[in-house]
């Protein structure tokens, strides 16, 4: 059973090597496919409003963060990233991520999540977005660069919180 929970200082050296493999396929995630460690920590760890990891018998397989969208006036809208240990994937792990951190979401105050950049080729991403209620509202023309696939199209997904605007 995978049990959620804040991540803590010490998590990084397990998540690490979740978030340096993610990076480097080049293939999900806008930033460079050769990001540091000490870079990758800063975006994971330091930027976020709170980041969480997913373990199964005490071995972190995915972790996710919330931080807000927009500064100031756009701060009530929250944005967040998800990684799988590509051993753990399809096991139901992003999909607890996912609904933890909705709720998590309305516990820091969020009316509403939005991504801003889900790569077209992820359709299993896009998939589950869909069946948790998140409504696709645009699309980005050739907004992202796929190491293998070339330009490839982004969408923003939004979804409502509790009923909220």
């Amino acid at each position: 059973m995978v049990k959620i929970r804040r991540a803590t200082e010490a998590d990084w050296e397990a998540i690490w090597p979740i978030v340096n493999e993610v990076f480097s396929r080049g293939d999900t995630y806008p930033y460079a496919p050769d990001t540091g460690k000490e870079k990758a920590y800063e975006i994971w760890m330091i930027s976020p409003t709170a980041t969480y990891v997913a373990l199964e018998e005490g071995k972190v397989l995915g972790t996710y963060y919330i931080k807000p969208n927009q500064p100031g006036l756009g701060s009530h809208v929250c944005n967040a990233g998800y990684m799988i240990s590509s051993v753990a994937r399809g096991q139901g792990i992003g999909r607890a991520m996912g609904e933890h951190s909705l709720q998590e979401a309305v516990k820091l105050g969020f009316k509403a999540m939005q991504f801003n950049l889900v790569v077209a080729t992820n359709v299993n991403a896009i998939k589950l977005w869909n069946e948790m209620g998140f409504e696709m509202i645009g699309t980005l023309p050739k907004a992202f660069k796929h190491t293998e696939k070339g330009f490839v199209d982004a969408h923003i997904m939004y979804k409502r919180l509790n009923g909220n605007t």
